[in-house]
This record gives structure tokens, sequence and C-alpha cells, in this order.
């Protein structure tokens, strides 16, 4: 009513003193510091989240704040996420089931399992592989993990689950990576790791074969939480039609995103080839 009385009269009729009621109005035209501050938060926030490919949670944007030297409250972080409506992706129960090992083949013994922690890159390769819905048939991806940086380095991809597509991965991980005589590479007991092709392509290489023990997919966890964050940051979210659409997105996420890019929480929120890099 500003525009019939004078603000004086509003004030004394409402109670009101004339400084309180300036004072209002001046903190309502200028946003408070902690404001200030929250918006500018949440701004970084979305940067981070849009770089993450909308996977990270609050926990993992808290660690990319703190590379940067800022120092935020895990709690603000969330609340102000869930006010963006921004989240991670949901880690959810997940298993494949690829194995054969209804074979004559010879079964390695688990060396795995008394090996020591690895402490530099190429000592300890885990290899496994998982498959992909294409429409109505399926892709299938082998990818080998070095146990120390939990860096893929090497994978392919073929419509078909047999040794060639093992042997492909393994061709890659030897064309890349400098890979010592004792290297111990280590899998499930499945027909295309037992065959004689892929037992013939590690002794040429000097690598010494593992395998884990029967029907316990335990003892292959690494590569097994490596599928669970693929399926899960990349291909529940794709509905791909064509084989070229994943290949396209899968070699993306592996070679941009995955070693190079995404903060792995068991190497202190560094990407794989960062850790290496830091570390050796």
């Amino acid at each position: 009513m500003k525009a019939e009385h004078t603000i004086l009269l509003l004030c004394e009729v409402l109670a009101v003193s004339p400084s309180g009621y300036y004072d209002w109005q001046r903190r309502c035209a200028v946003p408070g510091l902690r404001a200030a501050q929250d918006q500018k938060l949440t701004q970084e926030i979305h940067a981070i989240h849009q770089r993450s490919r909308r996977t990270y949670g609050s926990p993992r944007i808290l660690m990319e704040l703190r590379k940067q030297g800022k120092r935020h409250g895990r709690n603000r972080i969330a609340r102000l996420m869930s006010e963006e409506g921004l989240c991670g992706r949901q880690r959810r129960r997940y298993r494949v089931q690829t194995t054969d090992s209804n074979h004559d083949h010879p079964i390695a013994p688990n060396r795995l399992s008394e090996a020591a922690a690895p402490t530099a890159p190429n000592q300890t390769w885990v290899a496994d592989i998982t498959y992909i819905r294409i429409g109505q048939s399926w892709l299938y991806l082998a990818a080998i993990l070095d146990l120390y940086s939990r860096r893929i380095v090497g994978w392919a991809m073929s419509e078909r689950i047999d040794t060639p597509l093992v042997l492909e991965a393994l061709r890659m991980a030897l064309l890349h990576r400098n890979a010592p005589a004792d290297l111990l590479f280590h899998s499930d007991r499945g027909v295309q790791y037992a065959s004689a092709d892929f037992r013939a392509a590690l002794a040429r290489a000097g690598l010494i074969s593992s395998m884990s023990r029967k029907a316990n997919c335990y003892d292959n966890a690494y590569i097994e939480s490596f599928w669970s964050t693929l399926k899960l940051e990349l291909v529940y979210r794709r509905d791909f039609q064509k084989p070229q659409e994943a290949r396209s997105e899968i070699f993306d996420y592996i070679e941009t995103f995955y070693n190079r890019q995404r903060a792995h929480s068991a190497l202190g929120c560094l990407s794989p080839v960062d850790f290496e890099l830091q570390n050796n």
C-alpha cells in the first residue's frame, strides 16, 4: 500500500519501525553470504555432475571439490544436490552367467588367492566376459583389468562368446603394456580361458595362469565390480538396437571416461591412468 500511503504511516499502523522495514527490504534485495555461496557451489556441483556423465553422487563430488582445494561438508553437498534433483547411479545386485566350466581342458590353480597385493602396474591382470543386450540378441565383451590401478588394459567385443574373443583382448593388453614374463593372469574356469589356444598364448607371453575356484565368483571380484560399474553407468541407461551403437559407446566409456576420468574410490578418487602416473 505504499503507493497510497507513506512508509512512515504504514509502519506506525503496523507497529513496525521504519529502520526495521528498510533493513528487511535490503536483506530481501541482496542474497545473504551463505545463499550466495550455495548458489556458486551449486553451479560447481552441476559442472562436476555433468563431467561425470551424471554418475557421481555426493561422496565423489565432495572428493572432486577437495581436489580443487575446496572444503565443504558432505551433508551440504547432498542437500544442494537434492534441491537440484541431482543424484548418482545407485548400485544394485548384478551377476553375469557366462562361464562354461563343463570341459576337459586343464584347470590352473588359484594363485591369486596366495599372491601379494600388486605394488606396480603389470604384476597381476584379471579377466572375464560379460554380455550386453542388443535388441533381441547379445554382444559379448571380454576385458582384462590391471589389479594395481584397476585400469582396463585390454578388451574386445564379439557376437560370439568363444576363444578368439578372449585372445583379442589379450592381444590388445600385450600390445599396449610392457608385460613381464612372471605376470599373473587370473580368470574363471571358462572354456575360453582353458582352451589350448589361449593357454598357448599365455605361454608364449610368459604369463602365469591362475583360475578361480569352481562356482566361486568372489575369486574374481575385481573384474565383476567393473562389470557392475559399466552396466550401472552405461548399459542400463541405454537401449542398444545395433551392435555398432554399443561398440562405439563402450569404447568411449572405457577409454575416455573409465580409464582416464572417472574417480575410483579404491584409488583415492583418482582415475586409473592418473593413479599410475602419480605412483610410478
